[in-house]
């Protein structure tokens, strides 16, 4: 993944490809990044069929689990650590759907997300306390 997950060589802001985002750990399709430069920042494509993102911050924290579409495109992310609200209510964690984060609403997790979000905390778990 490079500049904003781009997958030419380059991104649009020059940025070279691989360079915006630290691997910290892999377990099957899910693969947990950093982003180099700053606020924790989720990928916005792949290069991998069937990849999802956890985006840990600098305090070792999970932000985000992000998903892709069949273009590699982000389509869905996980935001957990912050609440934010569902119908007026606020909810931690919750799922934005769309490529620019919320175009496509906020929502309560659903059954199967909370299974993928307990899959990471655990894996994220035994990655740091081995």
């Amino acid at each position: 993944m490079g500049g904003r997950g781009s997958s030419s060589g380059m991104s649009d802001s020059g940025k070279k490809y691989g360079t915006e985002y630290t691997t910290l750990y892999q377990s099957g399709n899910i693969k947990f990044v950093r982003y180099n430069n700053g606020a924790a920042t989720t990928p916005a494509e792949t290069m991998t069929k069937g990849r999802v993102y956890v985006t840990v911050n600098a305090k070792d924290k999970i932000k985000s689990i992000t998903y892709y579409d069949k273009h590699n495109k982000h389509y869905k992310q996980i935001d957990i650590g912050h609440s934010h609200k569902v119908q007026g209510i606020k909810k931690d964690p919750h799922t934005h759907k769309g490529y620019i984060h919320d175009e496509k609403g906020t929502y309560d997790v659903s059954p199967k997300e909370r299974k993928m979000i307990d899959r990471a905390q655990k894996a994220w778990y035994y990655h740091n306390n081995r």
